[in-house]
């Protein structure tokens, strides 16, 4: 397939962070605008390249400290609706009809504004006659404030909030430790999905399947630790097994987990061993901005460098529409009025 074959798909995109898909030149603008003053460069094309290289470094915590530049500049009501908004017309651009968004609110207080006040911002920003977008909400797993997120999601989750999500550093901060954040979630019948198998492997996926319930699994590809792929078949272990027999979602970002060192090429990268194993496999771009990427050229790196044809990307975006947050009736009118048609012709 060509890449404008696929762009031209309509798509389901279900792991993406808000504060790591900002426009360069709005940066800048931004930048200017609240007198932040430490970004490397004031030129487009060389700032949108600084991000990527420097989040080429292999580390999941290198990685992290590219927000530094992004969070600092999406301090104002205004900033975040700029950011929201560019974010739901680029990904409508590139073909997505659907998408989860995820950001911290807690990190876009350092100017003043409440967690309420950020998320109905980001909350305005999003909304568009093009496309769908539904606001994910992380508690930094490092902080702790992990029940003030959760009661948030509850308040507006029929105003824009499709959910719950921790981030942030995943090595050292079990997904155990926001167990009762998540639990207030539930037991008010919120959806919720939490990072764990990037920079962490297999005993942080069992923990939080274990203390937490996952619905979903942010990244989750470190779950190929748990299988012995031999000439004779494959030896699934406990944690792969349960996740491979309730189909588990896993929200994999291909070029992202190239930067944090899980594979060196796409062509190496687990997603396809995964897939190809019948794990619930979606494909999401994680950081636009890090990775300069998108969802259509996600998929392209899968077809060209890995082998994937248009069934297998067919299969991932209809995990995807099933996976979402959404109601019943909404999962079923995208599928049936957008994604079939489209993709069956």
């Amino acid at each position: 397939m060509h890449f404008e074959e696929i762009r031209a798909l309509p798509k389901v995109l279900l792991h993406d962070h808000l504060d790591g898909g900002l426009r360069p030149q709005t940066v800048i603008d931004l930048a200017a605008e609240c007198g932040y003053t430490k970004l490397p460069t004031r030129d487009a094309d060389e700032l949108g390249q600084w991000f990527v290289d420097a989040a080429n470094s292999g580390s999941l915590v290198r990685y992290l400290e590219t927000f530094e530049h992004t969070v600092a500049v999406m301090q104002t009501e205004e900033a975040i609706r700029r950011v929201a908004a560019e974010c739901a017309e680029d990904l409508a651009n590139d073909g997505v009809v659907y998408a989860e968004v995820r950001f911290a609110p807690e990190l876009l207080t350092a100017g003043g504004l409440t967690m309420v006040q950020a998320v109905e911002a980001a909350l305005d920003g999003f909304d568009s006659d093009r496309i769908v977008v539904n606001a994910l909400l992380c508690a930094m797993r490092q902080a702790h404030r992990g029940d003030e997120v959760a009661d948030l999601v509850v308040a507006l989750r029929g105003d824009g909030v499709a959910g719950m999500d921790i981030a942030g550093p995943e090595d050292g901060f079990p997904a155990s430790l926001f167990a009762d954040p998540f639990a207030k979630v539930r037991a008010n019948m919120g959806h919720y999905t939490i990072h764990a198998g990037e920079a962490a492997g297999v005993p942080s996926i069992a923990d939080a399947i274990a203390t937490c319930a996952p619905e979903r699994l942010g990244h989750g590809v470190r779950i190929i630790e748990d299988v012995r792929i031999h000439p004779d078949g494959e030896d699934f272990g406990p944690v792969a097994q349960y996740v491979l027999d309730r189909q588990i979602p896993l929200e994999v970002c291909p070029s992202s987990n190239l930067q944090t060192g899980i594979a060196d090429t796409i062509q190496d990268h687990p997603v396809t061993a995964l897939n190809d194993l019948g794990f619930a496999v979606t494909i999401n771009t994680d950081n636009r901005l890090m990775s300069g990427t998108s969802v259509s050229k996600e998929m392209y790196l899968l077809v060209s460098e890995a082998g994937w044809e248009l069934e297998d990307l067919y299969l991932a975006t209809m995990t995807a529409a099933n996976a979402s947050f959404q109601t019943l009736e909404d999962r079923d009118d995208l599928i049936e009025r957008e994604l079939q048609p489209a993709w069956e012709a």
